[in-house]
C-alpha cells in the first residue's frame, strides 16, 4: 500500500511539472489576446500632422483669395471714385465757361452799338424764328437759333448774309453741330455788307446756292436814319 501510495505522489507531481509551462503560455496568450481586445489602437501620429498642414493650407489659402477680393475691390472703388471726381471736375469746368460765355453774350447783348435783326418764320416754318445780333466793328455775328426746330437727318440750317438789289446771297457756313448744341447760340464770322440775313435747310455739307423752297427764317437789317 506505501508504496502504491508513493507511486500516484511522484505520477501526480510528474504531470504537475508536464503541464505547468504549457498552462503559463496559454494564459499569457490569453491574457495578451484579451487586451489587446480592449486597447484602442491610436493612429500614427504621421497622420494627425498631414491632417493640420492640409488644415493650414486651406485656412491661408481662404485668407489669401480674401485679401486678394478685398484689395481688388478696394482698387475698383478708388477708380470710380476717381473717374467720379474727373466727372464732377468736367462738369465745373464746363459749367464755368457755360457761365462765362453766357455774360459775354449779355454783355454783347447789351452793347448799344450791336445791330440787332429778327428773323421771322417763312412759309416752310410759320413758327420758326431766331434773331441776329451783328457786331460790325469786331465782323461777328450772334445767332440765337434757339426758335428752329431740329435739323432733320442728313440736313443742316445754313445761315447766309443777303444784299437786295441786286439779291446776292453769301453763305456764312452750316450749323453743323445744331441739334447737340444746348443753348443754340453760335458765333459767326460775318464780313459782308449785308442787308438782311437768312437761314435755310440744305443737305448735309452746304449747298453753293440757298434753297428757297427751305427758307426757315429771313430778317432785314434795318437801316440807320
Amino acid at each position: 500500500v506505501t508504496a502504491e501510495v508513493l507511486a500516484i505522489e511522484a505520477a501526480v507531481v510528474h504531470v504537475t511539472a508536464l503541464a505547468a509551462p504549457k498552462q503559463r503560455t496559454l494564459a499569457l496568450s490569453d491574457i495578451r489576446k484579451k487586451i489587446q481586445a480592449k486597447v484602442i489602437p491610436l493612429k500614427p501620429r504621421y497622420n494627425w500632422l498631414t491632417y493640420t498642414g492640409w488644415a493650414a493650407s486651406l485656412v491661408l489659402g481662404s485668407a489669401l483669395f480674401y485679401f486678394i477680393t478685398k484689395n481688388n475691390d478696394l482698387t475698383f472703388e478708388l477708380q470710380s471714385a476717381a473717374a467720379k471726381e474727373q466727372y464732377l471736375e468736367d462738369q465745373i469746368s464746363t459749367i464755368s465757361n457755360d457761365l462765362n460765355e453766357a455774360q459775354a453774350l449779355i454783355e454783347v447783348f447789351r452793347d448799344r452799338e450791336i445791330t440787332t435783326v429778327p428773323l421771322g418764320g417763312q412759309e416752310v416754318a410759320p413758327e420758326a424764328f431766331a434773331q441776329v445780333y451783328w457786331d460790325k466793328k469786331n465782323n461777328t455775328v450772334y445767332l440765337d437759333a434757339k426758335g428752329l426746330p431740329e435739323a432733320p437727318e442728313g440736313k443742316v440750317y445754313q445761315v447766309w448774309s443777303l444784299t437786295l438789289n441786286p439779291l446776292t446771297p453769301t453763305s456764312l457756313g452750316t450749323i453743323d453741330d445744331f441739334n447737340t448744341d444746348s443753348n443754340k447760340v453760335f458765333t459767326i464770322e460775318n464780313t459782308n455788307a449785308s442787308e438782311a440775313f437768312g437761314i435755310t435747310l440744305e443737305p448735309a455739307g452746304g449747298s453753293e446756292s440757298p434753297t428757297l423752297e427751305q427758307l426757315y427764317t429771313l430778317g432785314v437789317v434795318e437801316t440807320q436814319p
